[in-house]
C-alpha cells in the first residue's frame, strides 16, 4: 500500500509538470482557435508520443511480478521522466514564457478535476488492482495533450460567459471617453514595431496609451482597455493581429477605430488564411471600417495594398520610398551604419526636406516611421516635433535591435522571420563590415508554400552570411538545400534542434566584432528536441 501511494504522489507531481506544458503549448497556439494546437501535437507527434513514456505500455509485461516489484518499477521510472522532463524545462530558453492568465488557471483547474474523477473512477472499476489502475493512469498521463483539449472544450462556455462580460466592459469605458481617439495598426508584419514608434512620436505631444507587448487579440485589447486605459490619454493604439478572415473586423468592431496605418502585406499565417487575396481582404477590414472623418496611411511600395479597390471614402496618406510618384510623404537618401539610419523626409505640396535621425535598423522601419510621420503630421504635429519623436524611438525587443554579445554583435530578429522582412534583416547584415552569422529556425505557417519560401531563404542567405546556424533538423531542410544549392559550403551549416544550442555554440566562437544575425520566429512549441 505505500508503495501505491507513494506512485500516486509521483504521478501528481508529474501531472503538474506535465499538464503546465500542455497548457504553454496550447496558449502559444491560441487555445486551439482553428484547431491549431491539434495541428501542432499532429506535426509534432515523434516528440509528444515516441518518447520515454512508451515504457508505460510495456508494464502489463511484468504484471506476473509482486505488487511491490511493479511499484518499484512504475516510481522508477516516472522519477527517471520527471527528473528529465524538469532538468529540459529549466535549461532550455524560453521565448514566450507560459502567460498565468485566468483561463490559463481555469483550464487548470478543470484538467485537475478530470484527473481525480479518472484516478476515482479506475479504482472503482478495477476493485482497488492497484497495479492495473497505476497502468491505466499512465494511459491517460500518456495522452496528456488531448486531455488538455477536453478540458478547453469543457471550458467553452464559461470563457464564453468572460468574454462577454469583459467585452462589455471595455466597450462601455470606451464609449464614455468621447474625447479619445482610436489608432488602429494591422499588417502581416511590422505591427508591433509600428505601435511601438508611433507611440513614441506621439508622446512628445500627447498622452498615448498603446496595446501593451504583442496584444494584438480581442482578449488582449479588452485587458488593455480595462486595465491601463484612464481618462486622460487622448489616443489609444490598437494592435490587430489576424490569423484568419474577419478577425480585423471583429477587433474594429470592439474598439471603432478612427486612424488606421495598414504595414505591409505578405504571406504569414498563409496557412489558416488559405490564400493571398484573404490576408489582403483581412488586413483592408481596418481601412474599410474607418469612419469618413478619419484617416488611413498605406504603403505606396507595396503591390497589394496600392491594387486594392478600397470601399471607403476616408482620407488616404500614402508613404513610400520607391514608388515616389504615388506617395504623400516618402524617404530618400537612407544611409544604414552600426549606429542606426539616417534619412530625408519629403512631403507633398512642400519644397523642404526633413532630415530625421534614428537608432533602428532596415528598411521596414523606414516605412514605420513614414507611418509615424504621415499620421503624427496629420494630428498637428509639427517638424521639430517630429525629428525628436523619431529621435527618441528606440528599438523594439527581438526586431532588428542591435546589441553587444561578448565580442561580437547580435542583431535580434527573432520576431520577424517572414519571407519580406527575413530578407530585409540579411540585407541589414550585409551592410555589417566583419564575419556575417545568422541563426535561422525558418518560416512557419506558410501552408504549401513554406518548402518554396523557405529554399528561397536559403538561396539569398547564401549570398549574404560566411555561417548558417539553423534550429531544427526537419523545418529547416529547405534552407540548407537552399544554401547548398547556391554552392554554399556544406562544413559551414551547423544544424541544432534546440536555439539554446545554438547559443552554447556561439560562445565558443571567438570572431572579434562578426555580426550575428538572430532569425528566429519559432515559439517554443516548434522546438524538434
Amino acid at each position: 500500500m505505500k508503495i501505491f501511494l507513494l506512485s500516486i504522489v509521483m504521478y501528481v507531481v508529474y501531472f503538474f509538470v506535465k499538464t503546465k506544458k500542455s497548457l504553454h503549448m496550447l496558449q502559444q497556439n491560441r487555445y486551439n482557435r482553428g484547431n491549431k494546437y491539434l495541428k501542432w501535437i499532429k506535426s509534432n507527434f515523434r516528440k509528444n508520443y515516441l518518447n520515454l513514456e512508451l515504457v508505460f505500455l510495456l508494464l502489463p509485461i511484468f504484471f506476473f511480478l509482486d505488487n511491490a516489484l511493479l511499484g518499484i518499477l512504475f516510481n522508477t521510472i516516472y522519477f527517471i521522466i520527471l527528473a528529465k522532463l524538469l532538468y529540459k524545462s529549466k535549461t532550455e530558453q524560453k521565448k514566450v514564457p507560459l502567460n498565468w492568465t485566468g483561463r490559463i488557471k481555469r483550464l487548470y483547474f478543470t484538467t485537475t478535476i478530470l484527473y481525480i474523477m479518472i484516478i476515482m473512477i479506475l479504482l472503482f472499476l478495477t476493485n482497488k488492482r492497484f497495479i492495473l489502475s497505476l497502468f491505466l493512469l499512465a494511459i491517460f498521463m500518456y495522452l496528456n495533450n488531448l486531455m488538455v483539449v477536453f478540458a478547453n472544450f469543457l471550458n467553452t462556455p464559461i470563457e464564453k460567459s468572460v468574454n462577454q462580460y469583459f467585452r462589455h466592459k471595455a466597450q462601455t469605458k470606451l464609449k464614455n471617453f468621447n474625447h479619445l481617439d482610436v489608432i488602429g495598426i494591422t499588417g502581416s508584419y511590422g505591427k508591433t514595431s509600428s505601435k511601438n514608434i508611433l507611440n513614441d512620436v506621439l508622446s512628445i505631444k500627447y498622452n498615448v496609451m498603446p496595446t501593451p507587448k504583442n496584444y494584438n487579440t480581442p482578449t488582449g485589447l479588452m485587458i488593455t482597455i480595462n486595465e491601463y486605459l484612464d481618462k486622460f490619454n487622448d489616443y489609444f493604439i490598437a494592435e490587430m493581429g489576424a490569423c484568419k478572415t474577419k478577425e480585423i473586423k471583429e477587433l474594429c468592431d470592439l474598439v471603432h477605430p478612427k486612424y488606421g496605418i495598414l504595414t505591409k502585406i505578405g504571406v504569414a499565417h498563409l496557412e489558416t488564411f488559405g490564400s493571398i487575396e484573404n490576408i489582403t481582404k483581412t488586413k483592408f477590414e481596418l481601412i474599410e471600417s474607418l469612419p469618413s472623418d478619419g484617416i488611413g496611411v498605406l504603403n505606396a511600395d507595396d503591390e497589394k495594398q496600392v491594387g486594392y479597390k478600397l470601399e471607403n471614402d476616408c482620407k488616404i496618406i500614402w508613404i513610400g520610398i520607391d514608388n515616389v510618384k504615388k506617395c504623400d510623404v516618402y524617404a530618400t537618401n537612407i544611409q544604414l551604419s552600426n549606429e542606426g539610419t539616417r534619412f530625408d523626409c519629403h512631403f507633398k505640396g512642400k519644397k523642404d526636406v526633413v532630415t530625421f535621425t534614428t537608432k533602428l535598423l532596415g528598411k521596414a522601419n523606414i516605412y514605420n516611421i513614414l507611418a509615424a510621420i504621415a499620421l503624427g503630421s496629420a494630428l498637428g504635429l509639427t517638424e521639430n516635433d517630429l525629428k525628436l519623436g523619431v529621435k527618441k524611438v528606440q528599438p523594439v525587443e527581438h526586431r532588428l535591435q542591435l546589441k553587444r554579445y561578448y565580442d561580437m554583435y547580435l542583431i535580434d530578429d527573432a520576431y520577424n522571420a517572414n519571407p519580406d522582412g527575413a530578407k530585409m534583416a540579411l540585407d541589414v547584415l550585409n551592410l555589417m563590415p566583419g564575419k556575417k552569422i545568422v541563426i535561422s529556425s525558418g518560416m512557419i505557417e506558410l501552408g504549401s508554400s513554406s518548402e518554396k519560401l523557405n529554399k528561397e531563404l536559403g538561396h539569398y542567405m547564401a549570398s549574404v552570411v560566411d555561417i548558417a546556424i539553423l534550429i531544427g533538423e526537419r523545418q529547416t531542410k529547405p534552407i540548407q538545400e537552399g544554401l547548398l544549392e547556391k554552392k554554399f559550403k556544406k562544413k559551414d551549416i551547423i544544424v541544432f534542434n534546440d536555439i539554446g544550442e545554438a547559443f552554447s555554440y556561439m560562445q565558443q566562437i571567438k570572431e572579434k566584432d562578426a555580426y550575428i544575425l538572430l532569425q528566429s520566429d519559432l515559439p517554443d512549441a516548434f522546438n524538434e528536441s
